[in-house]
């Protein structure tokens, strides 16, 4: 009985702690299931809630969207389906260029090569290739694809995800041939609507083919810029595009995104180098793997495709057809498609030196075929009275410049500059456009001979301060610095030290050597006029400038570039950049652009009027040019011009230059062969004899260009100081060595840019040995020397004086010529 109750009692009790336990279980499972069901209910509100707040939303912002898109569109008339045709198969609007005064010069061509063809002889591989890479979805949109537009409106909206795509092959029609290039959400919502309006009026196949028949498609094997499918099927591969095998339709097919970069040819026709082919070759290998992911191609056709040797089908280079449209039309095609390069390089936001020669190309060809398909007028700064005369007078008298010495006939080129603003009036590119199309007046470059000399050396020395008019220069037998003798033209030197004037009047080539080098080592800059005279007058940059012989002329320079130096100098030291491109406007009567001068002050007022004054003297003395004569004998009125200028021969007169200026114009010659081969000692007579005749038949038929009676004249702050003839310093007696010194007289007057003359010292001018002062002192001066026989003076003879004068007096017509 005992053990009976107790356990039933501890049953009880383990009854009861099992009870328990369990009563306090059951609520903690009660309170995580009623959480978790909570939860689910409010995430299941909350979820409703967002997508009701979504969805209206969503109504609201397409609302909103297609409000905006209205507004953006509201201004565009639906195009009817004639319009549409006319503006998507449309290829080019024409241009043309004009003359100053507003008189046709010529229609501008399109250089694209073209040929249209209808879908059905464009091979399906090609449309494939072409659909499979530029639009996957082609086949089953309506001309848009929304998700791709919306990713792109995001992508450009908050500049995350980077360039993203978003336009179709329709698009990219409606793009490239109505619509511009700008990045507006006005411009993109008309591109929509256009789409749209296309797909509703066209068939697939018909978009596609106008495509395949507009888009550019890089160079052919002559060089020649080609559009449609055709002419690059020939152009490539010599076939019809309906026979292209799949990796040649794969290469085509590539080309559009970026022509001239996957293009196999260069702008001669010939085939680029592997490393530059090879940005088109993996182009291809992209559209085949594309054409493979879209299923348009088997694994084995792609793989068979991808590991052709394509460049095997590649034509080789062939010529061009000759471009018979001359210099002029050229000329100008090429000045407007460097500025509307330059236009379009700025508005991108680039500095032009930071682009490579790939970059330069594709800005060029970008600016030459909006010229030639925009519809533009260029109006150029060529008068047609002045440019047909100038080409009839070389016609006439380029025969003066034959000489028999080279083969070939002697080419030339010219270049008719208005002072003040730089205007391009005419030019002479050559003497046959049959011959030789090389324009010699605006690209050829050649070495300028001593017509670099008052615009390198004697200009920025005077500028400087460094020399007057009537400074001394040693002119005694010199060698360049390492070896090497240095002579003039006609000696080795004059045995005495000459003016700088007397200098330049026989072109001398010593003396500006020695001036040359004490101005580089004073400045401590061997460029130094390159880099403070010559950089601010375009001339090109070249390590030639800082050699010994850059002052002689060894640099080069184009006829335009030369013109445009002496502008320089007759314009008070103000350049104005040469230009040949007045204004450009759209269709419309939109300015696209408009000259505007930008004046640089190369050289102070006083400087140039210097020079003027000096080179005046050039052509008065006859010395090394008999021009001023030879063009008064062919007009009397020429003797009331004031003309001014500089000659310049180079080794073996392979190049012959003269440069002359009035008050109001520049006239630049240069003659050659094309080949450097040697000419006439007599060609600078020859040269002379040309230009005094083209310069009479350009004041023939308007006289009002030459400012006759019109002056050079000295500006108001040039110094004039009296100096020694004998030191080119003032007057004055000075000690030296021991020695007491007068220079002796007669006195002149010499022009200072600044500062003015220093006053005399034994070593008075540039360049010289001891030796040849003394010898200079001796023979000449009146003189105190430190000797036995101090207190005495000597006086030069009026022998010594005579020999002086025969030393230096004119030489034979064949010794006239300057190196």
């Amino acid at each position: 009985m005992y053990h009976y109750i107790e356990v039933k009692l501890l049953d009880n009790q383990n009854n009861s702690r099992s009870t328990e336990q369990h009563s306090n279980k059951v609520p903690e499972k009660k309170k995580i299931f009623l959480i978790i069901n909570v939860t689910i209910r409010v995430l299941q509100s909350l979820f409703v809630f967002a997508v009701v707040l979504l969805l209206l939303g969503g109504a609201l912002g397409m609302g909103i969207g297609m409000g905006y898109f209205a507004f953006l569109v509201e201004d565009t008339q639906p195009p009817t389906k004639e319009e549409l045709q006319t503006e998507i198969s449309d290829i080019t609007e024409v241009s043309k260029m004009t003359y100053a005064d507003g008189t046709n010069i010529a229609m501008i061509k399109s250089d694209l090569v073209r040929t249209r063809v209808d879908g059905e002889h464009i091979s399906p591989l090609l449309k494939k290739a072409i659909i499979s890479t530029e639009d996957e979805y082609f086949e089953e949109h309506k001309g848009v694809v929304p998700k791709a537009v919306i990713r792109a409106l995001v992508s450009e909206a908050t500049g995350m995800g980077g360039s993203s795509g978003g336009s179709t092959l329709t698009q990219q029609l409606v793009k490239q041939q109505i619509l511009t290039d700008e990045t507006t959400f006005k411009r993109k919502a008309n591109e929509i609507l256009l789409a749209y309006r296309i797909e509703k009026y066209f068939s697939k196949d018909e978009i596609v083919t106008t495509y395949l028949n507009v888009s550019p498609f890089g160079r052919n094997n002559k060089g020649e810029n080609i559009a449609g499918v055709e002419e690059a099927a020939k152009g490539l591969f010599g076939k019809s595009a309906n026979d292209l095998t799949l990796p040649q339709a794969a290469f085509i097919a590539g080309l559009p995104q970026s022509p001239i970069i996957y293009t196999p040819y260069s702008n001669t026709g010939a085939l680029k180098a592997d490393e530059n082919l090879a940005y088109g070759m993996k182009r291809k290998d992209f559209v085949l793997f594309s054409m493979y992911r879209e299923k348009a191609i088997t694994k084995e056709e792609y793989e068979a495709a991808k590991s052709y040797d394509l460049k095997q089908d590649f034509q080789p280079q062939q010529e061009s057809n000759q471009n018979t449209e001359g210099y002029l039309y050229n000329a100008v095609l090429e000045q407007a498609t460097n500025v509307v390069m330059d236009i379009n390089i700025e508005k991108a936001g680039i500095k032009k030196e930071t682009l490579d020669g790939i970059g330069l190309s594709q800005y060029k060809d970008q600016a030459r075929n909006e010229i030639q398909n925009r519809g533009y007028t260029i109006q150029s700064t060529i008068d047609q009275t002045v440019y047909d005369t100038m080409q009839n007078a070389v016609a006439n008298f380029g025969y003066m410049l034959d000489d028999g010495y080279g083969a070939g006939f002697v080419e030339t080129g010219n270049v008719l500059m208005d002072n003040k603003t730089g205007k391009i009036i005419g030019f002479v590119a050559g003497r046959d456009f049959n011959v030789s199309q090389s324009n010699h007046a605006l690209d050829t470059v050649r070495q300028v001979g001593s017509t670099i000399k008052p615009i390198s050396v004697y200009g920025p020395a005077i500028d400087q301060g460094m020399i007057g008019s009537e400074s001394r220069l040693a002119n005694y037998p010199t060698s360049y610095k390492g070896g090497g003798e240095l002579t003039n033209a006609t000696n080795s030197g004059t045995n005495t030290f000459d003016t700088v004037r007397h200098s330049l009047e026989w072109s001398y080539n010593i003396p500006v050597y020695h001036l040359n080098e004490a101005m580089k080592a004073q400045m401590g800059d061997d460029n130094f006029s390159y880099n403070n005279y010559l950089s601010k007058m375009n001339y090109p940059a070249s390590d030639a400038w800082a050699y010994q012989s850059a002052p002689l002329g060894s640099v080069e320079a184009t006829v335009l570039t030369q013109t445009n130096g002496f502008q320089t100098l007759a314009n008070k030291g103000q350049y104005q950049k040469g230009y040949m491109i007045e204004k450009i406007t759209d269709n419309s009567g939109k300015v696209i652009y408009e000259h505007k001068n930008t004046p640089v002050q190369v050289y102070s007022e006083a400087t140039a009027s210097i020079m003027n004054d000096m080179m005046r003297s050039v052509l008065d003395s006859k010395i090394t040019t008999p021009f001023k004569n030879m063009s008064i004998g062919l007009n009397p009125a020429f003797a009331n011009v004031d003309w001014i200028g500089k000659t310049g021969t180079t080794d073996a007169y392979k190049d012959a230059w003269l440069v002359v200026s009035t008050p109001t114009i520049t006239l630049g010659s240069w003659t050659g062969y094309d080949i450097p081969t040697a000419m006439s000692p007599n060609s600078g007579d020859q040269n002379s004899a040309y230009l005094a005749n083209l310069a009479n038949a350009i004041y023939s038929v308007r006289p009002d260009l030459f400012g006759v009676g019109e002056k050079f004249t000295l500006s108001k702050d040039v110094i004039k100081s009296n100096v020694s003839s004998f030191t080119g310093e003032k007057p004055g007696t000075f000690t030296y060595n021991g020695g007491t010194y007068t220079a002796p007289g007669p006195n002149v007057e010499s022009f200072y840019a600044k500062d003015g003359a220093p006053k005399s010292q034994y070593k008075f001018g540039y360049g010289g040995s001891d030796a040849n002062y003394s010898a200079y002192w001796g023979r000449y001066a009146t003189t105190t020397p430190p000797s036995s026989n101090a207190g005495s003076t000597t006086t030069p003879s009026s022998e010594k004086k005579e020999d002086k004068k025969k030393e230096n007096s004119t030489p034979s017509s064949s010794e006239k010529n300057n190196n």
